[in-house]
């Protein structure tokens, strides 16, 4: 039994678990632009790579699933061969074959010419007995032609098996928005699979069961038993009577941790893929949650739509940070949301209603805001719920827009005041003049109506109060805004709640 989070496809040979569909050896054989030949052996074979090879005993170097292909080269060349004189001495053909069987090898291609005319037929008779796949690679074929078309089928398999997942996932989107999403999801499932699914504790299911004699029935049955416990793995997988099983924990059910299980006659690469975005998809539908549209906001968020398509509209949508109370779904409701994340400093959510006071509660609020803008929404709304809890006000809303957006107003007019405090009004008015004409000093002159001695005995001795280089770019930029916030601060008088 394999316990995991991310389970595939077995790899051949007991090997590692391949992520790509392998390439049926018939699909070689059928490509006229190769010119193979099958010689002996079964004519069918899933080959999950090529591996060129002249050695006499390539077997420790195999992983599984290969289609070694060989020029003959160790026999020609008389190799010896667990000391027998070469592979065409007595056994030698018969072992080299065992061993390759032995290793997971896939099939073999011989290559004839130049060094042999034709394909040995102790060899053929070898592969025979052994159940090895043989096929002759004519001599106009390289060997890198026949690794290349492995690739290439396997590119074209991912792609054909890509599409299908995708596919799944939409069909599964779409039983999920369904009146009686569960029932749905778990048909979709089951026919998408080819086999049997069912939720665990409750019982639920759908497909065709495997046959009571394979065994798959309790198999399956102990698998979800072991994903539903406490401390238990998220994933299982095992194999009975033929059948590929695997459970997949689900949020609480009741008192006890739900799971989904799924059985199917044939696995492919997709298979985990699918179920896991079931499983997500039931994780939903049967946790204590709101429906409706907004829980099918989250559906399609899941499923890696862009956040205009999952929010279904363009706005304005607005993101608020909040604390203070001690209820934040009946904070969700309050505003007409389920968008809530109550895990964290503060409860963040997502609403399409202009947010009011609620009793309680403190709250920080984003400006308007496009689907695809949220991000910034969110830390807008991070920063008005610490202007809130510095003002003691029960809402803070973010309207700043451009560079002083990015500080909250409070902690800007503090930054201001620490900074251009050494200075009087007129040092103060002086440098942001000075600064506004990109320290042009007749310019500036001409604005104050000073004389430009003044203006250059003034920007010397606020640096010098300031004890800043004022030719830095950076100085500049920080106390233009700077001053700035302060003349804002002038105009407007005390911050608001």
């Amino acid at each position: 039994m394999d316990e995991s989070r991310t389970p595939d496809v077995p790899g051949p040979g007991g090997g590692p678990a391949s992520p790509v569909p392998p390439v049926p050896l018939g699909a070689l054989l059928g490509d006229r632009e190769l010119g193979l030949r099958h010689v002996a052996g079964p004519g069918e074979a899933a080959v999950h790579g090529v591996h060129a090879s002249e050695m006499a005993d390539p077997a420790p170097y195999l992983l599984g699933g290969e289609l070694l292909l060989t020029a003959g080269a160790a026999d020609a060349a008389g190799a010896d061969f667990e000391a027998a004189g070469g592979l065409a001495a007595a056994g030698g053909y018969d072992r080299y074959a065992a061993r390759l069987v032995a290793a997971g090898a896939a099939a073999l291609g011989f290559g004839v010419a130049p060094l042999h005319a034709e394909v040995p037929p102790a060899l053929a008779a070898a592969c025979a007995r052994h159940g090895l796949p043989l096929v002759e690679v004519p001599p106009r074929t390289p060997f890198t032609a026949v690794a290349r078309a492995v690739w290439r089928l396997m590119a074209e398999a991912r792609t054909r098996e890509l599409r299908r997942v995708t596919e799944a996932q939409q069909a599964l989107a779409a039983a999920a928005a369904r009146p009686d999403p569960v029932p749905a999801v778990l048909s979709r499932l089951a026919a998408g699979l080819g086999g049997y699914v069912v939720l665990w504790p409750d019982g639920r299911a759908a497909g065709s069961p495997p046959p009571a004699a394979a065994g798959a029935r309790e198999a399956l049955d102990a698998l979800l038993a072991r994903v539903g416990r406490p401390g238990g793995p998220a994933t299982a997988t095992d194999q009975a009577g033929g059948w590929h099983l695997a459970a997949h924990a689900l949020g609480r059910h009741a008192d006890r941790q739900a799971a989904l299980g799924t059985a199917a006659p044939v696995r492919t690469p997709g298979d985990h893929t699918v179920a896991s975005v079931a499983a997500v998809l039931l994780t939903l539908l049967t946790a204590e949650r709101p429906a409706g549209e907004q829980a099918a906001a989250l559906t399609r968020l899941l499923l890696g739509g862009s956040p205009a398509a999952a929010l279904g509209g363009p706005g304005p949508w607005y993101a608020v940070h909040a604390r203070g109370g001690p209820d934040p779904r009946g904070l969700a409701a309050a505003l007409g949301t389920v968008l809530a994340d109550p895990d964290g400093p503060a409860v963040r959510l997502l609403t399409d209603r202009d947010p009011g006071p609620q009793p309680g509660w403190r709250l920080g609020v984003s400006a308007p805001s496009a689907p695809d803008a949220l991000p910034v929404a969110d830390a807008q709304a991070h920063r008005a719920l610490a202007r809130a809890e510095a003002a003691r006000t029960a809402v803070a809303r973010h309207t700043e827009q451009g560079l002083a957006g990015l500080v909250g107003e409070a902690e800007a007019r503090a930054h201001a005041e620490a900074l251009l405090g050494p200075l009087p009004p007129v040092l103060r008015d002086t440098l942001r003049t000075w600064l506004a004409r990109h320290g042009s000093w007749d310019r500036t002159a001409a604005d104050l109506g000073v004389h430009r001695n003044t203006v250059r005995q003034r920007i010397a001795r606020a640096a010098a109060l300031l004890d800043r280089d004022l030719e830095d770019a950076d100085v500049r930029m920080e106390l233009w805004f700077a001053l700035r916030t302060a003349a804002r601060a002038a105009a407007d008088g005390p911050v608001s709640g």
